[in-house]
């Protein structure tokens, strides 16, 4: 079994306090982010009108000339997003707080390149209802569901997404998001379902068949629609605030811990696998079924469990549970 090592209470503490304070801000910055970008007086000739603005290079429609209405409707969008951007000023300094001391109490961290992504994907509401974290990245928050260390590399240096929404939604884009991030990515035109931008920082856009008709047509990247990433929709989500090594925070949404697990054995397993990953497949899949075993009975892993699993995951879960020895099987 793969030892595991319980987060201190000081740990657990700061986990609950950084996701609480996380909370309160980011519902703070959605509000301000579904306002117009802006809305700004315009004369034309010798009349004024009221202009919606979509873009920093002043792009924008006319709302009309200006009424009462109007102007009424422009003086509240206005103190609006000003208290908006107050509130978001003042909830800083305390998140800023646990974030800080999240890293000094050493818990799984994230690279510096994740967190904006992270942070804009749940700016506009895509995490968990469009988009999964799938990938080495979601190791930080199987730690934090598990309350625990585990014996794993917590971070990599390209970040995997997968695309889940049910519905099509023109108006959720994976690339405007990514743009916001940093204007320098670029769909690889070899990968076109991979976008990299000018630091070389890679991230992936997976799919699974049954979802692949809800991506915008003109969104990018183009991920191939994989059977297997349909076993990652199941079960039910872990959703945790992790800290970034640059000291900021992240929220992370990553699939079932058993089906993720499972899913890496079984591209261990795959001999087109990249022979230099799979190594690191198989060592993350087992040590996460052991974590699930050993601090999340939260998530069953018991005969009900077993019959659900595919064909191509049962033997996988067979070797695991062998490896494991009877000595764990009455937790189960």
């Amino acid at each position: 079994m793969t030892r595991i090592r319980p987060f201190s209470d000081e740990q657990s503490r700061l986990l609950v306090n950084l996701g609480q304070r996380y909370e309160v801000w980011i519902d703070a910055e959605r509000a301000l982010a579904a306002l117009p970008y802006d809305l700004r007086r315009k004369t034309v000739g010798e009349r004024e009108y009221l202009y919606r603005i979509f873009d920093r290079g002043g792009n924008g429609r006319s709302l009309g000339a200006m009424t009462p209405e109007l102007e009424a409707r422009f003086l509240a969008y206005r103190a609006e997003k000003e208290a908006l951007k107050e509130r978001i000023k003042g909830l800083r300094p305390a998140l800023a707080e646990s974030a800080a001391l999240y890293r000094a109490l050493r818990l799984p961290l994230l690279s510096s390149d994740a967190g904006p992504i992270l942070r804009e994907c749940d700016r506009r509401a895509l995490l968990g209802s469009h988009l999964l974290v799938v990938g080495t990245n979601a190791i930080a928050a199987y730690m934090a569901e598990a309350n625990s260390r585990i014996d794993l590399p917590d971070e990599t240096e390209d970040f995997d997404l997968a695309w889940v929404a049910q519905t099509q939604d023109e108006e959720k884009r994976v690339w405007e998001m990514l743009k916001a991030v940093d204007p320098t990515f670029t769909v690889n035109i070899e990968r076109d379902f991979q976008a990299r931008n000018a630091r070389a920082y890679e991230v992936e856009l997976l799919v699974a068949p049954s979802r692949a008709g809800t991506l915008g047509g003109r969104d990018q990247p183009r991920p191939v629609p994989l059977p297997e990433q349909e076993w990652l929709l199941l079960g039910r989500p872990v959703d945790h605030v992790i800290g970034c090594r640059d000291g900021s925070p992240a929220r992370i949404v990553a699939p079932d811990p058993r089906w993720f697990a499972l899913h890496k054995l079984w591209m261990a397993a795959q001999a087109k696998r990249n022979p230099l990953k799979r190594p690191k497949d198989r060592l993350q899949g087992l040590a996460l079924l052991d974590a699930v075993a050993q601090a999340m009975p939260h998530y069953l892993m018991d005969a009900a469990f077993e019959k659900e699993l595919p064909d191509e995951l049962a033997p996988h879960f067979e070797e695991w549970r062998d490896l494991s020895g009877p000595s764990e099987a009455a937790d189960w």
